[in-house]
Order: structure tokens, then C-alpha cells, then sequence
């Protein structure tokens, strides 16, 4: 509950868009002038994030922190997908799998599904909204990896998880993985620290695949074109900073930054 309401709070954008709002209500009271400073201060920090390249200078030490995965000589026993790579509110809406920022997850988890036919597959997601109701996004989620040609049959769904620590302990207990398993865990590659060692606190030994890359390449230092994008990264990599932190402060984690 905490992390659904302060935590989205917390997010910078979102920090920065509620304290502005504060301030211009202050701005009312006989504190206006204390109100108008916060008003003010909290903009530019907004004109910041939108027009700088902030967002992908946070995400990048996330995004580079496990290389890219390499194929081994032999196959792995399973894949773990993890969710956010589907909207089930909007699918419900039109009837039909809406995909989300995250779709690379499916189609790399789909590409590896049709290299290794003989690998487990476990997609691994619920609802992850405040009050969740009866969506969940693995079901959309299997419409399209059988759409991408996997059989319905090779997919195992852990529906239940509605955030990366229940990801791992849910999906340890679907995989029941034994001595010698060697299992892939895929989700994005900014994501992928804070899952790595969510898995590894659950005793889920798994190869990181990350994937769904958002930077790289040349960096604009001041970009008036796109403030919509660039107040996204910095709300993505805000997330993953703070939880990160969080699940550290709480003891899920053995480290702030889990590394290769």
C-alpha cells in the first residue's frame, strides 16, 4: 500500500508536480511568499527534467549495469518474463492485448521461447494498480506471446505478484528450480538491478537478459522537442532509484546496486 501511494509521491516528476501545486495554494494564504519560492523552484525543476537530459544520465548506470546476455553452449531449463508489458484496463477496453512500455520484454522472452522449444517458460505479473480488481496482465500478456508463435501450453502464468519482490518469490515457488537448473530472467535492462537482486534474496539463481533499452548513443543537452519523453526517463529512473533504496532500507536487498 505504502509503495502504491508515497512511493508514487516520491517519484520526482510526481514530487515536483504536487509541491508546485502546494505552493500555488500557498501562494492564497499569508503565506504567499514561502509559496511562491516553492512555486517557482519546483517549475524550473519540472523545465529541468523535460528540457535536460537528466532522465537518461540517471537511467544510464541502471541500464549499463549487467551487459548484454550471450548465448552458452547449453539450454536453459526456463525463462522468466517479467510483466509490464501490457495495460489490461485499456485491453479490457477494446477487447483485445494493448502492450505497454515494457513489450520488449514479451518479444525478447518470445525470440528466446522459440530458440530454446524445450525451456519453461514463466510469465510473471498481476495487476499492478492500487486496487487491482479481476485484471490481470499475464492474460494479455499470453495472447500475444501466442501471437508471437508460442504455444499456449509452454506458458506457465504466476498472476498474482503485483510488484518485483512478489515477482521473485512467486516465481521461485512456480519454477520449484532445483540444483544445476540454470534458469533466464528477462525484464528491462533499467529494471534489471533491482530484479536481480530481488531473485537472489528469494534463492532464485537466474541469468540476467536485459532488454528495452531507453538511452544510449548521442546525448542532447538541451532539447526543447521532446519534454514529454524526457519527464518519462526521469520518472522511470526515479522509480527504480527509490526502489532500490527501498527494498535495501527494508533488508530485501544484500545490496543498494546489484551487479553481475
Amino acid at each position: 500500500m505504502l509503495s502504491k501511494t508515497l512511493g508514487t509521491v516520491a517519484i520526482l516528476p510526481n514530487f515536483l508536480a504536487a509541491s508546485s501545486m502546494i505552493g500555488c495554494l500557498l501562494m492564497l494564504t499569508r503565506y504567499a511568499a514561502a509559496g511562491r519560492k516553492l512555486a517557482i523552484g519546483c517549475t524550473v525543476g519540472l523545465a529541468v527534467c523535460g528540457f535536460t537530459p537528466v532522465g537518461s544520465l540517471l537511467l544510464r548506470p541502471l541500464e549499463d549495469r549487467f551487459p548484454p546476455w550471450l548465448p552458452g553452449a547449453d539450454a536453459p531449463t526456463g525463462i522468466v518474463i517479467l510483466g509490464g508489458s501490457t495495460k489490461p484496463d485499456i485491453s479490457a477496453a477494446h477487447g483485445r492485448p494493448v502492450s505497454d512500455i515494457g513489450v520488449d520484454r514479451l518479444i525478447t522472452g518470445a525470440m528466446l521461447a522459440r530458440r530454446y522449444p524445450n525451456a519453461r517458460i514463466i510469465y510473471s505479473s498481476g495487476n499492478p494498480n492500487l486496487l487491482p480488481g479481476n485484471l490481470r496482465e499475464a492474460d494479455y500478456a499470453l495472447q500475444i506471446l501466442c501471437e508471437l508463435g508460442i504455444s499456449k501450453d509452454r506458458v506457465q502464468i504466476e498472476g498474482d505478484s503485483r510488484n518485483t519482490a512478489e515477482n521473485a518469490i512467486l516465481s521461485r515457488a512456480a519454477a520449484s528450480p532445483k540444483p544445476g537448473d540454470r534458469w533466464l530472467l528477462v525484464t528491462s535492462a533499467y529494471h534489471m538491478p533491482r530484479a536481480v537482486g530481488l531473485f537472489r534474496a528469494a534463492d532464485f539463481p537466474v541469468e540476467p537478459v536485459p532488454t528495452g533499452w531507453l538511452t544510449g548513443g548521442h546525448t542532447t543537452w538541451l532539447d526543447f522537442g521532446n519534454f514529454a519523453s524526457s519527464v518519462l526517463l526521469v520518472h522511470i529512473a526515479s522509480r527504480e532509484w527509490i526502489g532500490l533504496a527501498a527494498y535495501r532500507a527494508l533488508g530485501r536487498t544484500n545490496a543498494f546496486l546489484p551487479g553481475p
